[in-house]
């Protein structure tokens, strides 16, 4: 394995998980597709870097090399920066300006890198000064509940906060639902059955797509 790192839950409304690790080696590991956007601080020869990074729409390959120390902040879907809409960096890492060894540029402020310790209070910090919000009818869709707004309404606030519509995070979380029953010892005509897809080739393209395996790679 090229890194190691933990990772925990967050009591934040913003964030899904913060995670911390370190490369211990180089490595090009397969990484799934990603609905959710992060902020990704990268240590490593004594220089520091704050990334926006994703979401990304397919799955690909990621680099690391060796001596790396990450920090990782999940976001939940909803969350967003108005300054910096979600879809302007959708496949994209963005690296924001350095303001000295200890800080980075945004919006204008000069802002102290957050650790694994304060990560929280750093995006708490975020969303008093209005950098960081969070749009709730994001949930209320992803959970089936009906909005008494227009459908154009929805669909252009859901886009503007995640910078997805709204069927392509469903087939993500139906491949991840594909991957799981596999990973469980499903058979892949069951899994085809149980996550709701055409057939078995329909099952391999969305998996190579989102998860970057196929159903037979998969499997234990």
């Amino acid at each position: 394995m090229s890194i190691v790192y933990v990772e925990r839950s967050s009591d934040s409304p913003y964030v899904e998980t913060v995670m911390h690790g370190r490369t211990v080696s180089d490595g090009s590991p397969i990484r799934p597709a990603e609905v959710h956007w992060h902020m990704v601080i990268a240590r490593q020869n004594g220089e520091t870097r704050l990334l926006v990074v994703g979401p990304w729409t397919r799955s690909g390959v990621t680099n690391y090399t060796a001596g790396a120390e990450i920090l990782w902040i999940k976001f939940k879907l909803g969350t967003f920066m108005p300054h910096l809409p979600t879809r302007d960096f959708l496949d994209q890492e963005t690296i924001l300006p350095g303001a000295a060894s200890h800080s980075f540029w945004l919006n204008g402020s000069v802002w102290s890198y957050p650790d694994y310790e304060n990560a929280d209070t750093f995006v708490e910090r975020l969303a008093c000064e209005e950098l960081l919000v969070c749009d709730p009818i994001v949930q209320e869709v992803l959970r089936g509940r009906t909005q008494e707004l227009s459908l154009r309404t929805v669909r252009h606030r859901f886009l503007q906060a995640t910078g997805l519509n709204q069927s392509h995070i469903y087939q993500f979380e139906r491949a991840r639902r594909a991957e799981a029953l596999l990973k469980q010892g499903a058979s892949i005509l069951d899994t085809v059955y149980e996550a709701g897809y055409y057939d078995q080739p329909h099952l391999t393209r969305a998996l190579k797509r989102m998860i970057g395996h196929t159903p037979a790679q998969i499997v234990p």
